[in-house]
């Protein structure tokens, strides 16, 4: 969009060159006849900077300087005087104004300050938007991605986290739903509340009103005493509602009423109890879908879809797959104990080619495995699941070295002898489509007794 120009003066046939000035150098000008229009101009719409005169007759720049920096401080404002008095600057400057500039106007100064005051805008906007998404990827390191999906799901989560919106996050199982929640709450002014995290999906449907309300003593059989549910819990906090579209329609009607009321009523008693919690909800189920077939309330549906999150899957996010697999790889590889640098490129090409109907879910358990079978420095997709292989590939690791009734050394060993039986007793060979060196391989061989 092209920046906004105001340009304020009471001389009508200055003005109004000025505007064509400014229009021809791709900007979009707007005129007010004096200090006080420019007021009124400035309070009902946003500009990106202000040419005004000094010297008008309703109100003077000045004036009208001190009460626009009053009302919006960061708008740029370029003084125009006659008087190129010292004074008059001092006064301008002390003002707020960004630069001034003395008539008759030396259009090409014009032109390059005017152009310095835009740029100094765009600068401040541009830090301020930086700042924003690097406070989210620091509250949450754990949310990875150079992708323009995740660019976009972060940019708005930056813009959501410091309100107290009511927020859904939607996505396929496994793509991070509760990473995504958790970097709202940190990112909230409630960080040093309690953040609550309930699966509404894991508790049973008689439990959940108790664990969601809480319950007096003897409320039913086993309630030996009287218990806080979990939005007392995250009182001045955050909870975490996940899998929302698992609740009966019944609990759908309770949990309205404790978000519409912000209070709750433990199970056995009739005294309302007030709760002060942001309200973070996230689900894989299209529930607006779920509301046109009936199995989810819709004035419930509106309270929680005050801003939606969609987190994208992995498929739709590919160029993060690299990035991913090598962070796991990093944390399974230091918790095994293992001296891994990364992945062959032929596991790489794997990896990148596999459609991850279980998203990062499903990607962190495959580097997982891979890392424990790994045996040299480089993961190959000999290490990797069938799936993800491809079960058509030549070197997919034997069927019997895949089940999960055998120790991790015996599958080693049937996955070293495989490979030297294909290679034809080639040691060379085998160590390098294995990934170690040879003197590992005579090692392994030794004690296998085939050295």
């Amino acid at each position: 969009m092209k920046p906004k120009v105001l340009i304020v003066d009471d001389d009508q046939g200055h003005l109004a060159m000025l505007a064509t000035m400014i229009k021809g150098w791709g900007y979009e000008a707007e005129k007010a006849g004096d200090g006080q229009e420019a007021v009124a101009r400035v309070r009902e719409k946003a500009f990106d900077a202000l040419l005004m005169d000094v010297r008008m007759a309703r109100l003077g720049g000045i004036e009208a300087l001190r009460e626009i920096k009053e009302y919006n401080p960061a708008i740029p404002v370029l003084i125009m005087t006659a008087y190129s008095s010292v004074e008059s600057a001092k006064e301008a400057l002390k003002a707020g104004a960004y630069d001034y500039l003395t008539k008759p106007l030396d259009f090409d100064e014009l032109r390059i300050t005017l152009e310095r005051a835009l740029d100094h805008t765009r600068l401040r906007e541009e830090n301020r938007a930086l700042r924003q998404r690097m406070d989210t990827s620091s509250i949450q390191p754990n949310i990875i991605g150079r992708s323009r999906p995740m660019k976009e799901l972060l940019d708005m989560l930056a813009m959501v986290a410091p309100t107290e919106a009511t927020v859904l996050v939607t996505g396929e199982s496994g793509t991070g739903k509760e990473l995504i929640a958790k970097a709202v709450h940190a990112g909230s002014p409630r960080k040093n509340g309690p953040l609550v995290v309930v699966n509404c999906a894991a508790l049973a449907e008689s439990l959940l009103e108790s664990e969601l309300f809480g319950h007096e003593k003897g409320a039913f059989t086993g309630a030996d005493r009287r218990r806080e549910g979990r939005f007392q819990q995250a009182h001045k906090g955050t909870i975490f509602l996940d899998e929302i579209g698992e609740i009966s329609q019944a609990m759908q009607a309770k949990l309205l009423r404790a978000i519409q009321e912000r209070e709750v009523q433990r199970v056995g008693s009739d005294k309302p109890v007030s709760v002060d919690v942001r309200i973070i909800a996230a689900t894989n189920r299209d529930l607006r879908k779920e509301v046109d077939e009936g199995r989810f309330r819709e004035d419930l549906f509106y309270r929680l879809n005050v801003v939606t999150l969609r987190v994208p899957s992995l498929r739709e996010r590919k160029d993060d797959v690299p990035l991913l697999a090598q962070h796991f790889l990093t944390r399974f590889a230091e918790k095994n104990r293992k001296k891994l640098k990364g992945f062959t490129p032929q596991a790489m090409d794997a990896l990148l080619h596999h459609d991850w109907p279980g998203n990062v879910r499903e990607l962190e358990n495959a580097v997982e495995r891979a890392v424990i079978l790994s045996l040299g420095e480089y993961v190959s997709e000999r290490e990797l699941p069938l799936l993800v292989a491809g079960e058509g590939s030549t070197d997919a690791q034997p069927q019997s070295a895949l089940s999960g009734d055998q120790s991790l050394e015996d599958v080693e060993r049937e996955a070293i002898l495989a490979t030297l039986d294909k290679t034809g007793g080639n040691k060379s060979e085998t160590a390098r489509v294995l990934g170690i060196t040879r003197a590992t391989l005579h090692k392994k061989l030794k004690q296998y007794g085939r050295e």
